[in-house]
């Protein structure tokens, strides 16, 4: 079946559960799969920087994706992110990422080193050829990766290979994004990155988001997103402020750490985060949990 676009709401680059020695825990991916698809979720990102994807092994990283495809079982896309520091771990995660039955690979520029445009679109070049047709979205976040994707390399690369089919953006430039949204007839595909800007996104014309807030709070940001296609401008206004308070407390608390605090709270035990990430206190995770209820956002247990 051909590669369907993303064309509408939010994408959900989901936490990878651990168990209380640091090893991956795969029985607890389909409960939390199944969970965000209950809430809305229009399609599954693992492994990327919510995910905590760079700091697994080649092997953790195959296991998580396979997981994650077989408890998702074509219900929604699955994306999974597949970059790496170099190019050849990149071509080897992306092309297991296509073996598994996933619907598309994500590939952030290469971290650490600061690479020229001209290196960079060497990279992404032999990545996409290497995918043999197999669809890639370009992931740009400078903050974290120190290498940004520029609007005029994302249009080359599109209109060069048909299989690169998107751009998630979480640099907060939205011009950027605005300047590659009609990229192939308008099929390419563009995701917000950053969470305060979902609503601002979209008004501009973007498709979707990438929210790592949607792991924890998935009725707010499918809110944001349903509310605004409803024309409810008003609603989605409303979401979009209860985001930034709550995604606010919950970067206060350790960002990683608590939002798996937030998700045991809500019924998924999904353990602690791979050091060297320091593992919040339950004394914090508790008073982030207050300050979460104080802003009414919904805890329930799934």
């Amino acid at each position: 079946m051909p590669y369907q676009p993303i064309k509408r709401g939010v994408i959900c680059p989901t936490i990878t559960p651990l168990k209380p020695n640091g090893d991956i825990n795969p029985d607890m991916i389909r409960p939390l799969v199944d969970f965000l698809i209950d809430k809305g979720v229009a399609g599954i990102y693992p492994l990327g920087s919510t995910g905590e994807g760079p700091l697994f092994s080649t092997d953790e990283r195959k296991a998580v994706a396979a997981a994650t495809v077989e408890a998702v079982a074509g219900r929604v896309p699955v994306i999974v992110h597949t970059g790496a520091m170099t190019t050849a771990e990149t071509i080897k995660l992306t092309r297991h990422a296509h073996s598994i039955g996933a619907d598309a690979a994500s590939v952030i520029t290469p971290w650490y080193f600061l690479h020229s445009e001209a290196a960079l679109e060497m990279h992404y070049r032999a990545i996409l050829e290497a995918a043999d047709g197999f669809p890639v979205w370009l992931y740009n976040l400078p903050k974290f990766a120190n290498n940004n994707l520029s609007a005029a390399l994302v249009t080359r690369l599109a209109r060069d290979y048909d299989n690169c089919v998107g751009l998630k953006d979480s640099s907060g430039d939205l011009m950027t994004m605005c300047a590659v949204n009609q990229l192939q007839g308008g099929r390419f595909n563009t995701a917000i990155g950053p969470d305060n800007l979902i609503l601002a996104g979209l008004a501009m014309g973007l498709d979707c988001s990438v929210s790592g807030n949607s792991n924890h709070f998935p009725e707010i940001v499918a809110g944001i997103h349903n509310s605004f296609h409803a024309g409810d401008l008003a609603r989605a206004q409303t979401l979009q402020k209860q985001l930034k308070a709550a995604s606010d407390v919950i970067g206060s608390a350790g960002w990683l750490t608590a939002v798996k605090g937030v998700l045991a709270e809500r019924g998924l035990p999904v353990g602690g985060v791979r050091p060297p990430m320091l593992r919040a206190s339950d004394e914090a995770i508790r008073a982030c949990i207050a300050q979460l209820r104080a802003l009414r956002v919904d805890l329930s247990s799934v």
